[in-house]
């Protein structure tokens, strides 16, 4: 147990993972955050709708992985925008080890990892707060932990500047060039549906 550690969980963005079996499932997270030292106790935020939220709710177990400012879009498309009930996460994807309470993700893009067992759960109006104590804590380098806004400016592409007319994904700014969006059509880059797109 590496106490230092715990300091990476100030601000940014995290991968928050869960294991059942031979199933893992990961998604991102904003809200880590430590409760008390003397155990180890922090609280995480996760969508009540997210596979990831259901696997540690059954599992009572749960895996943070604390990104970096290197980290890639890929890793925030694939496990922040893809839905575990559609996609298998891992396909083609060699970057991780499995832990016995989940995916540890990307060494080169994590500064710390951390593994915890839940102790109680809390169900919000659009979230589950889950309370865990900590019993696994590694960290990996001092790369900066990615905040939302240096993800905002650096990593997420940013809208295309254009005089095309169609529509333009909300989420990764892909431009679909058409009068009319397809019913079910999904964005080639990042999977979203429909909905997340707007007219330009």
């Amino acid at each position: 147990m590496d106490p230092t550690a715990m300091y990476q969980l100030s601000y940014g963005l995290y991968v928050l993972s869960a294991k059942e079996g031979e199933k893992d499932n990961g998604c991102i997270v904003n809200t880590v955050t430590q409760v008390t030292s003397e155990p180890n106790l922090i609280a995480v935020a996760v969508n009540r709708r997210n596979l990831t939220r259901d696997m540690i709710a059954k599992t009572g177990r749960l895996s943070v992985s604390v990104l970096t400012e290197s980290a890639p879009f890929d890793l925030f498309r694939r496990f922040g925008f893809q839905s575990g009930r559609t996609a298998d996460k891992l396909a083609g994807f060699d970057g991780y080890e499995r832990g016995s309470n989940g995916i540890f993700l990307l060494k080169e893009h994590t500064n710390a990892h951390l593994q915890a067992e839940v102790t109680s759960m809390r169900e919000l109006s659009t979230h589950t707060l889950f309370l865990a104590v900590v019993h696994s804590a590694e960290r990996l380098s001092d790369e900066p932990s990615v905040t939302y806004a240096y993800y905002q400016k650096n990593i997420k592409p940013q809208p295309q500047k254009t005089t095309k007319k169609g529509w333009r994904c909300k989420v990764c700014g892909y431009i679909y060039e058409s009068e009319t969006l397809p019913e079910g059509y999904q964005c080639p880059i990042c999977g979203h549906g429909a909905q997340d797109f707007e007219r330009i």
